[in-house]
């Protein structure tokens, strides 16, 4: 088919074609596109056109890439939302229409370093509880979140049948988590948190470091949380000041 059919730059039109073709089940998830000759062929632009409009896509995280292999379509992203917004993982599991779940993989009371006491700063701390999680929906993995706690806002015996931490730290302490400050990090192959989510090397998760604050303005937890992009995707809405 060809879509030499408007006024706009080809690639735009190869790029609104192939998503259409997504769309319309055409292609499918995780299924390989044709190769760039029978693609370039189909539509009726050449590969050169074709390759800046998969370039796009794949900066769209519409397809990915694999070299020497192909082009495969990505699995949509079951939660979406705007990362000014602060809710638990358990709440956006919850949001897509899945069951949040849980696994725990180490739970420990540890020493805080010198780099953690500055992060929980002014506050001081003794110990902090390091807590390994897998956060899964519908029993799949989705995130890995390792969370840092001072021991003495967190009831530990509790810690491996709450699948909020959230919640479980505001009935034990009454403090409520206000807000956080959110650094964002793209996180290539990892060994161990790839097993462990059941990634493919070509992913890249999204890691979000979090230092969560009460209305007072005391730090109560931190989190690193590795998000699979397959399966969770952020925005930011910016406005011009």
């Amino acid at each position: 088919m060809s879509i030499k059919i408007d006024s706009r730059h080809l690639y735009l039109q190869v790029i609104d074609e192939i998503k259409r073709d997504i769309e319309s089940g055409k292609y499918k998830e995780k299924e390989k596109l044709p190769s760039e000759f029978q693609l370039s062929r189909q539509l009726g632009v050449s590969r050169a056109t074709l390759r800046e409009a998969l370039r796009i896509l794949e900066e769209e995280n519409v397809v990915a890439r694999r070299h020497g292999v192909g082009t495969f379509v990505n699995p949509k992203p079951i939660y979406s939302s705007g990362i000014e917004q602060l809710n638990s993982v358990t709440y956006m599991i919850e949001q897509s229409g899945k069951t949040a779940g849980s696994q725990y993989l180490t739970t420990e009371l540890l020493e805080p370093t010198e780099e953690e006491c500055k992060l929980f700063s002014p506050k001081k701390i003794q110990s902090l509880a390091n807590i390994e999680r897998v956060r899964t929906a519908d029993n799949s993995p989705v995130v890995f979140c390792i969370d840092k706690i001072p021991s003495e806002l967190i009831p530990l015996e509790r810690v491996h049948t709450a699948d909020s931490l959230f919640k479980l730290m505001e009935e034990y302490t009454g403090k409520h988590i206000a807000y956080a400050v959110t650094y964002i990090e793209p996180i290539s192959y990892h060994d161990r948190i790839y097993n462990i989510l059941d990634c493919g090397p070509e992913q890249s998760l999204l890691l979000l470091k979090q230092m969560h604050y009460t209305s007072d303005d005391e730090p109560v937890l931190y989190s690193a949380n590795y998000f699979r992009p397959d399966v969770f995707s952020f925005h930011v809405l910016r406005k011009r000041m």
